[in-house]
């Protein structure tokens, strides 16, 4: 793994609607790395960029106030409820020393900056380097399986990590639940009632939340892993 000397990195905490939230640019003149703290105002549920509308029980997520967008990164649909997670996006742009052209390993120092502070607050976590798993459901379901970069806690996925990479840099996009409740993503998906209950059954032993306390104390650790000087 390369040597990456910790730069520092702006932070913008950020409380606009998610669907803006995920069509924020890079910035051409962006001159230095900045940390995106989302605070989200609503439920939503965040689609990959592969992914179709029609994939989305509509109906379902309008009675439960769930706003449907999609980010501009790859993977699975994510869920992301007002409380009980933390995201942060990372924007490197291209000069900045965490710049790495290889995509897979790019995202190396991200996850073992999210690692670090996951053992800070007490867990025992470490870094997946192998490339994108194939799983039954990895496609669908962004915690379904595990990609370059993310960390798993005991064993199994804990922070998802999706990326998108333009002219100007990098932007990562970082996840992590206090729990891990796959059937909040599923109950917003068309699914025939035997492959959601498959998917139910083993999403749950794929992924896991760090708990309340310890997602309490992550976001100023891994801030202060990512370079961020707090104010």
């Amino acid at each position: 793994m390369r040597t990456v000397h910790n730069p520092t990195m702006h932070l913008l905490r950020l409380t606009e609607p998610i669907g803006d939230f995920h069509e924020r640019p890079i910035r051409p003149d962006l001159a230095e790395a900045e940390a995106w703290v989302l605070e989200p105002g609503r439920p939503a549920l965040v689609l990959g960029s592969s992914q179709k509308p029609e994939q989305v029980d509509l109906r379902a997520a309008a009675a439960s106030g769930v706003e449907v967008v999609r980010r501009r990164s790859g993977g699975g649909a994510v869920w992301v409820p007002t409380s009980g997670c933390l995201w942060v996006d990372v924007v490197v742009p291209r000069h900045d020393p965490r710049w790495d052209d290889d995509v897979r390993a790019s995202t190396w120092w991200l996850g073992e900056a999210w690692a670090e502070a996951l053992r800070e607050v007490g867990l025992d976590a470490e870094l997946y380097r192998d490339g994108l798993e194939k799983t039954d459901w990895g496609r669908l379901v962004c915690f379904g399986a595990l990609g370059p970069g993310e960390v798993l806690v005991d064993g199994r996925k804990a922070v998802g990590i999706s990326q998108r990479r333009t002219r100007e840099g990098a932007r990562f996009q970082c996840i992590v639940y206090a729990a891990w409740e796959p059937d909040a993503v599923l109950d917003l998906l068309e699914l025939p009632d035997a492959d959601r209950d498959r998917a139910s059954r083993e999403l749950a032993t794929l992924a896991t939340g760090i708990g309340d306390q310890a997602l309490r104390e992550l976001e100023p650790v891994i801030l202060r892993r990512l370079g961020v000087t707090q104010p």
